[in-house]
């Protein structure tokens, strides 16, 4: 065990609350987004997860039962999480996308008692499951369940006889007891409990705040998935820290938002980053010659000033004449978009293109690129603030050992790493060598200074009928930020003797492309489907290939009619692509493009 300064998150939470009880802790939009952000001290969510904490001591939840929360991100999910563990108990996380089958599934599995549903409809998945109690956090509860404010009201009451009662809690959660159970979405089959304990939060919370990362004076913008072992990790720096936060999951209101919000700090997923680049650059190209001259040389100067910066050198002359134009012409537009004020972005949950970490270190936005795993508590590997090195994920967070085996698999060991699968003792002692190490099941290189670069899954790498060994991620990485219209693309070859490429666009992007041309205002359908936008494609899969390996080239391609999505099934809720599921739906687009063929490349 290395020197956590807490035993667990109700010790880590108390004496955030003893602390700094008057400082600003989360907000959540105002009804209706009526107004601007509410804003809850530390103290207000102290008296609100205690009595959430005492309603479920009342409903007889014990050390390590387990108690689900079925919901959005949200800042009514944050203070079930807190009220779940000052009871004890361990949180059992479920997307709001998860189908009612699934859903089912882990409830079960976990052994839940309880079960926080944001709706009554997210409540009637778990129609026929045996349950002690359903608490609805919104809208009218359905015949035997109970309102969040219900269970908030009974705790109350306990605390009026047994004021100490959490306290008392608190001081029995061990650093070995479970605290939450995270279901992998997975590509195929059912998804596996990762048994999450104390001590591997706590360590997070603590060496997050070591990095320098997070401060109490940062302002962050919480919009992850909190079912995510992303999410639930930045939570415990949130609570280490102190750091205020505001909790919105409604992705559709982000860039929004963000204006008004104006985060310091923001975590996402590359995806984000990936559309933000696309609009950049669509705009700046559908601007006309001189716009988009302008906006290239302005990149040009902004890499050449971030490659000095990077290399511990402080820009100076020609170059910081330069790149003050720069900015005041190209790049104070894309802060002004994110709000002004951020300091510093995380990117995490899947890779992201080198190239688009360029941009935005160009434009002197801080995207430090992460590593992690759900089986690790997500956080394991970070780009510092005064050390990036693009292309890489950074170096090991704390003590966290890490070691690349004799096939190249990336293997980790340390506090944060889970107990095992729930209920899975063979696929649990699998995922273990002899000796102790995690097997992530990625492929990576270690440098001699200590930074990680992925360079795929174990699983995921291709194997031409020629031999040859393709790693689909980097050509697909490389290919987004080569294309701004691409939304997703998946590399298809595995025992064909030749690589080919799925690609969805993305429907904002392309219908700026199709303005002022004969295909404005169709259906997307309609545009992807044209022979111009195939024509489009075309140019960038040979600028694509140009970079390749002989045996890596795309030799065809398909724009789908449609992008992928969490609900066909395609995406997993943290916008990973499910490329088994891609290749089952989309296998008729697949066979076409091999129809015929019989030469070896």
């Amino acid at each position: 065990m290395t020197d956590l300064l807490y035993r667990s998150i109700p010790e880590m939470f108390l004496k955030r609350v003893s602390e700094s009880p008057d400082k600003r802790a989360l907000a959540h939009p105002a009804p209706g987004d009526s107004g601007p952000p509410v804003w809850l001290t530390w103290a207000e969510v102290s008296v609100r997860a205690k009595a959430i904490a005492a309603g479920l001591y009342d409903l007889g939840i014990r050390t390590e039962d387990r108690v689900a929360i079925l919901a959005g991100t949200r800042y009514e999910w944050v203070l079930a999480d807190l009220g779940i563990m000052c009871a004890g108990a361990a949180t059992t996380t479920v997307y709001p996308t998860t189908e009612a089958d699934d859903a089912q599934f882990i409830v079960r599995d976990s052994g839940s008692k309880v079960l926080f549903a944001e709706n009554s409809d997210q409540a009637a998945k778990l129609t026929g499951v045996d349950l002690t109690a359903v608490v609805v956090i919104d809208g009218t509860p359905s015949e035997g369940q109970i309102t969040l404010a219900e269970l908030e009201e009974r705790g109350t009451a306990v605390l009026a006889e047994k004021p100490t009662l959490i306290e008392d809690i608190a001081e029995t959660v061990k650093p070995e007891h479970l605290a939450t159970l995270i279901y992998t979405s997975g590509t195929t089959g059912r998804p596996k409990g990762v048994e999450l304990l104390h001590a591997g939060w706590v360590w997070q919370g603590q060496r997050q705040a070591e990095l320098g990362l997070l401060n109490a004076d940062d302002l962050q913008y919480l919009w992850l998935p909190l079912s995510h072992s992303f999410g639930k990790t930045l939570l415990c720096g949130i609570i280490y820290v102190g750091l205020p936060t505001y909790v919105d999951g409604r992705v559709d209101k982000l860039i929004d938002n963000l204006g008004t919000i104006r985060p310091t700090l923001m975590c996402a997923a590359p995806r984000v980053f990936e559309k933000v680049y696309n609009r950049v650059v669509t705009q700046a190209k559908e601007g006309g010659g001189a716009k988009y001259k302008i906006f290239q040389w302005a990149l040009g100067v902004g890499k050449r000033h971030a490659a000095e910066r990077h290399a511990g050198r402080t820009p100076g002359g020609l170059l910081a004449f330069q790149y003050g134009i720069a900015t005041k012409l190209v790049f104070s537009k894309l802060h002004a978009r994110l709000g002004g004020r951020i300091r510093a972005m995380v990117s995490g949950s899947a890779p992201l293109a080198k190239e688009i970490g360029e941009f935005f270190h160009a434009a002197n936005l801080n995207v430090l690129e992460g590593y992690g795993l759900t089986e690790t508590s997500a956080g394991s590997f970070i780009n510092r603030e005064e050390a990036v090195k693009l292309g890489t994920v950074g170096q090991a967070i704390g003590d966290l050992e890490c070691k690349i085996a004799e096939d190249g698999e990336v293997l980790l060991r340390g506090t944060p790493v889970m107990r095992g699968y729930h209920n899975l003792p063979a696929e649990t002692e699998a995922a273990f060598t002899d000796d102790g190490w995690f097997r992530t099941g990625d492929i990576g290189e270690l440098d001699g200074n200590g930074y990680l670069r992925i360079t795929d899954r174990k699983k995921d790498l291709i194997k031409t009928s020629g031999g040859k060994y393709v790693a689909p991620s980097h050509i697909e990485g490389m290919f987004k930020s080569i294309c701004p219209y691409t939304s997703q693309a998946v590399v298809i070859g595995q025992a064909r003797n030749y690589c080919s490429m799925l690609v969805t666009l993305d429907p904002d992007a392309i219908a700026q492309w199709a303005a002022g041309t004969p295909l404005e205002g169709k259906a997307y359908g309609d545009i992807v489907a044209s022979k111009a936008a195939s024509d489009l494609i075309d140019g960038y899969v040979k600028e694509l290939n140009a970079r390749l390996n002989r045996w890596e080239t795309i030799k065809k391609f398909v724009i789908l009619p449609r992008d992928f999505s969490i609900e066909e099934g395609e995406l997993t809720p943290s916008l990973k692509v499910k490329r088994r599921v891609v290749e089952t739906t989309f296998e008729s687009d697949i066979t076409r493009m091999y129809s015929g063929a019989v030469a070896e490349v």
